[in-house]
């Protein structure tokens, strides 16, 4: 982090040893829950939709919608944090989205036309609150305060931990929504996901680090932020096209793998089979932290990229449920390696005083890519079948690979 564009200024002396010392205990499992609603919305609008508008095709728009709003807004929102701080964009924010669900939740029941749909998931997306780039943020300046020969790793680490998190929201946020629409309602999940909002968005936006890095750039020498077009540069917007693959890949899976299932008759316990894929990828996430040096970021872009379209190549002509589950879980292996690798790369290559935007990018970039996948995934399964929405996840996987090969590109060129 020595060599970052983002690192501050020199610590004074008294440096802080421990990341958690300066964070807290309490930080982390608020951090966490914070941002399941983020991971709940698409999967829960999409489920909602379809329950109460009976068309899987509006269902699909609707969900896209959301991804949409995430894409105007969530740069903005993360702008916005780096300027005047994370503290009242979050609390903005988290209000807003509590009450774009709540009305989300009447309006698909509501005898109003699919117009007013789309411009209230509009809303869900533009106000859902970046939880994870905004932990992100705080945590790298933490990181920046602590001994020098401590950063590298611990970065590394923190990194793993951040992704196993997202990982772990990402995969079983729609185990939380189905479960919630069996059980109770459709609706519910929304309504679950406000509540959520409410309580611990309102925890992590109150939470002493949300100034952090506020304060850090007040602190520091060099206030100025970097211009906004160096947000734009390729080197950074391959990171950020890596992580809209990934997201088209989570979307075109769980969209993919529920048509094969209730092919079969078990469209219900798609979210455990699901949940296969999260635990390898978590675990490998968190192994990150492992990896020599000598492997270097770009080439674990490369081979667990690899690792995906391997796995995906298994799931488009995957059978019989074991085949499909050994599938998931070869894609898992690849999976949560390149989320972390992903946000290593943003970080070093974040212009200076843009951390929080080019954090939300990342985050953004993964919403709009489950949503867009997920709308047209499930058209595609309406009107193909689910053998043919399988070669989704590959398609998907093959994006990211090729992305992989221009990273290299112009890693090798600098």
């Amino acid at each position: 982090m020595s060599s970052s564009p983002t690192a501050p200024a020199e610590p004074q002396a008294d440096q802080p040893q421990s990341l958690i010392a300066q964070a807290g205990k309490l930080y982390f499992p608020i951090a966490l829950i914070a941002r399941l609603p983020f991971a709940m919305n698409v999967v829960g609008v999409l489920t909602l939709v379809v329950a109460a508008r009976g068309s899987i095709a509006t269902g699909g728009y609707t969900a896209a919608a959301v991804g949409l709003g995430t894409a105007l807004a969530g740069p903005l929102l993360g702008a916005a944090a780096d300027r005047f701080g994370q503290r009242y964009v979050m609390l903005l924010s988290g209000l807003g989205n509590a009450v774009a669900l709540l009305v989300m939740a009447w309006v698909a029941f509501a005898p109003v036309s699919d117009g007013w749909l789309l411009a209230v998931a509009v809303l869900v997306g533009a106000t859902a609150p970046q939880v994870g780039p905004m932990s992100r943020t705080r945590l790298v300046t933490y990181i920046t305060r602590m001994p020098k020969e401590k950063r590298g790793k611990t970065l590394q680490s923190t990194f793993a931990y951040e992704s196993a998190v997202d990982e772990i929201v990402f995969i079983f946020g729609p185990v939380i929504v189905g479960l919630l629409a069996t059980t109770l309602n459709p609706a519910a999940p929304l309504i679950g996901a406000a509540i959520l909002t409410l309580v611990f968005v309102t925890a992590f936006a109150l939470h002493h680090s949300a100034n952090v890095t506020l304060h850090e750039d007040r602190a520091s020498q060099h206030i100025a932020q970097a211009p906004a077009r160096e947000l734009f540069r390729f080197r950074i917007m391959v990171v950020v096209l890596g992580m809209l693959a990934t997201g088209f890949f989570f979307g075109a899976t769980l969209t993919s793998l529920t048509s094969w299932m209730e092919d079969r008759g078990a469209a219900e316990q798609t979210g455990l089979l699901y949940g296969l894929m999260g635990v390898t990828s978590a675990a490998l996430a968190l192994g990150v932290a492992l990896f020599p040096a000598r492997f270097s970021l770009t080439a674990r872009w490369l081979t667990f990229a690899s690792i995906m379209t391997a796995g995906s190549v298994l799931i488009a002509f995957a059978d019989s449920m074991p085949t499909m589950m050994i599938a998931l879980a070869i894609t898992g292996i690849g999976i949560g390696p390149v989320i972390v690798n992903g946000y290593t790369l943003a970080t070093e290559r974040t212009p200076r005083g843009r951390s929080a935007t080019v954090m939300t990018m990342m985050g953004s970039a993964v919403v709009v890519g489950q949503s867009a996948a997920s709308a047209i995934v499930g058209a595609i399964a309406e009107g193909a079948g689910s053998a043919v929405a399988l070669w989704a996840p590959l398609t998907s996987a093959a994006i990211l690979l090729l992305l992989g090969v221009a990273n290299a590109a112009i890693t090798r060129s600098r």
